[in-house]
């Protein structure tokens, strides 16, 4: 990424999942649930669900809770039922951003996230307006001065698709989807552990904001985020602070 730093957005964006700990759980919850629905309790013959047990845990998520909410999403017993919905817009600038939600109401959600746009400057678009300037892929991101060649050498062999050197010295390894958790396993069993580790949408070119635009973006991200149905959200906006 050109500009502004990489690993500052990570830290900047970590620093503010931290504050909003509340909220992470409850959405490692809600996905951790639909993950145990989907394709049943046990991590080891479910990939999405050992992903969201991974990012519980990565959270400090209680072992207790991880195991109650996947026996209850799993017992049948009577409950919630959520709905995936993914909504595209623009925020500042023309910057895109995506956003995936888990509703139990549509009607609220979407007018939520309506409402979201069109009070902070930006604006909602159709299904597929901007998904397309986006990579669905996984991602791990390491710190600067880590060991380049062993991470490039690793990450490959086991099958990454790409490896990055960032400018500021960030390290990025880029996966297909379905290969992302063998290459992240070959990593961490060599001793290599990723600041960032996720299946994500990466933009494929970013838009640097700064100043009053770099404020206004942040606003509408974090009004975005803590919308009680939204579980993620990306954009292509690289905000010097």
């Amino acid at each position: 990424m050109a500009g502004h730093s990489k690993w500052a957005n990570i830290q900047h964006r970590k620093g503010r999942q931290d504050e909003k700990r509340g909220k992470i759980w409850t959405r490692a919850i809600r996905e951790i649930t639909v993950a145990a629905r989907q394709g049943g309790g046990d991590v080891k013959e479910n990939p999405r669900l050992r992903l969201a047990v991974d990012k519980a845990k990565a959270a400090n998520l209680p072992a207790d809770r991880i195991k109650y909410n996947i026996d209850k999403a799993t017992g049948n017993q009577a409950g919630v039922t959520y709905e995936e919905i993914r909504y595209e817009g623009y925020g500042i600038g023309g910057a895109a951003i995506i956003i995936d939600t888990m509703t139990d109401n549509k009607v609220r959600t979407v007018a939520e996230v309506r409402h979201a746009f069109s009070k902070h400057g930006g604006n909602m678009g159709t299904d597929g307006s901007v998904s397309f300037q986006f990579k669905h892929c996984g991602q791990l991101v390491f710190a600067p001065g880590s060991p380049e060649d062993k991470i490039m050498e690793i990450a490959l062999e086991a099958g990454a698709d790409d490896v990055l050197t960032d400018e500021d010295g960030a390290i990025e390894v880029l996966t297909a989807p379905g290969d992302f958790e063998a290459v992240k396993q070959a990593l961490e069993q060599a001793g290599l552990h990723a600041e960032l580790a996720e299946v994500t949408m990466r933009p494929e070119i970013n838009i640097e904001l700064a100043g009053d635009d770099a404020a206004r973006m942040q606003k509408l991200l974090d009004v975005i985020e803590d919308l009680d149905d939204v579980q993620a959200v990306y954009h292509n906006a690289s905000i010097n602070s």
